[in-house]
């Protein structure tokens, strides 16, 4: 096949930074310097120049899905004859351990809820959806916190199916990531909101079971509109092992963290267990599980070694 039939088959359209930029038009940016200082990530920069050029133009795009999602459900309800409740435009954000989802979810999170039309937005993480650690521990899963046996996927589906249903009160488990476990009795209650985000490593993947059919509904089927952030498995490493060890001298001194022990650890056997810990389980997942679905995404952001976003791959309708 040559290179011309090849793109003819490519189901995403590809830009440019540059290309991508122009696409935010007039949208204006009304976040303040103070608002992005709260979310940014702990060691990943998100310069106004990146919101600028990379998010305005992705919040735009946003914007007008959930204008034409609202006018088609218009459409239908017109038809049926019957008013339904109000249901939320939910955007799957996806990719690796450390490629920078949750400032990425946060940031749209922070743009689309100055939309006028959208001023409920929430976002909800799927680590919440991780079996608590002691029921790991007992089916011998520690070692795979992440994998999709790992999700109480069951949950996270009943959770999507209330929110699309037009529930007036949904509610999702926390979780800390100074415990690295569930938080007993705390809930994320959403009420009627009008997008909801959800950001996780597990959003975009159809896990199969051995002798089994395939599930005919996944979680990614509740989605509207879903996005991979994309990085080296190289870059993606090294922003692990850089994260780790600047949480070492932050969060890491509270004695309540399951990781506590390693402010006890030289600088240099930090790193080293974060490489390990990278190569025995992130990688794992990465290759066997979270990269294969990067073509299920609506949109792909692929980043350069400075978490820089270089190139745009948007699918096409």
């Amino acid at each position: 096949m040559d290179a011309t039939a090849e793109r003819e088959l490519d189901p995403y359209v590809d830009f440019t930074r540059e290309e991508w930029s122009r696409l935010r038009a007039s949208t204006p940016l009304l976040l303040t310097e103070d608002d992005l200082a709260a979310l940014r990530g702990l060691d990943e920069p998100m310069p106004i120049r990146e919101v600028e050029e990379v998010y305005l133009p992705l919040s735009r795009l946003l914007n007008l899905r959930v204008a034409a999602t609202r006018e088609l459900h218009a459409v239908t309800e017109t038809f049926l004859g019957h008013l339904h409740a109000g249901v939320p435009y939910v955007i799957g954000v996806a990719g690796s351990v450390a490629a920078g989802k949750s400032t990425i979810a946060r940031m749209l999170q922070a743009l689309l809820a100055r939309w006028p039309a959208h001023p409920r937005v929430d976002l909800v993480t799927t680590d919440g959806f991780l079996f608590p650690n002691a029921t790991l521990e007992a089916r011998g899963l520690m070692s795979r916190k992440g994998f999709p046996e790992s999700y109480d996927v069951r949950a996270l589906m009943h959770f999507l199916a209330q929110l699309k249903a037009g529930a007036p009160e949904v509610r999702a488990p926390r979780y800390s990531h100074l415990t690295y476990d569930i938080m007993p009795g705390e809930e994320l209650i959403l009420r009627s909101p009008d997008i909801v985000i959800v950001e996780g490593v597990n959003v975009l993947q159809t896990p199969g079971r051995r002798g089994k059919a395939e599930p005919t509904v996944v979680v990614s089927d509740f989605f509207d509109f879903s996005i991979y952030v994309d990085a080296t498995e190289a870059d993606l490493e090294r922003w692990y092992v850089d994260r780790l060890l600047l949480l070492r001298e932050t969060s890491l001194a509270d004695p309540r963290s399951y990781f506590h022990f390693l402010t006890q650890n030289t600088e240099d056997a930090t790193a080293d267990f974060a490489r390990s810990i990278w190569a025995q389980i992130n990688l794992v997942n990465l290759r066997e599980n979270i990269a294969p679905t990067r073509g299920r995404a609506h949109l792909v952001l692929e980043k350069g070694a400075d978490h820089a976003v270089q190139r745009v791959r948007l699918r096409k309708l």
